[in-house]
């Protein structure tokens, strides 16, 4: 199991565009049109999957939202922060 992050640690290692929630780091991306954004929910879609850590992703018309935490651990850990770094790398 992962070991929660503390707050200062979390607030250091949160990647630019992303913002906590409570137990959660959420980012919303924007798009140009819905397919775009339906796209980039699949490439997260497939990043998680192989690293065994989904996300709530939630499309509209031009966003994506995307939220991360660890329910195993009931919070943000490095896992959450590790994958909001790839989901960036793939926008």
């Amino acid at each position: 199991m992962a070991e929660l992050l503390s707050d200062e640690e979390i607030e250091e290692r949160l990647p630019g565009g992303w913002e906590r929630e409570g137990d959660e780091i959420v980012r919303t991306y924007g798009f140009d049109d819905y397919l775009a954004g339906v796209a980039f929910a699949t490439q997260v879609g497939e990043v998680a999957e192989e690293e065994f850590h989904h996300p709530e992703i939630v499309i509209g018309y031009e966003t994506v939202e995307v939220r991360l935490t660890s329910h195993e651990e009931g919070g943000i850990t490095d896992k959450d922060v590790r994958l909001a770094n790839l989901f960036d790398a793939e926008r």
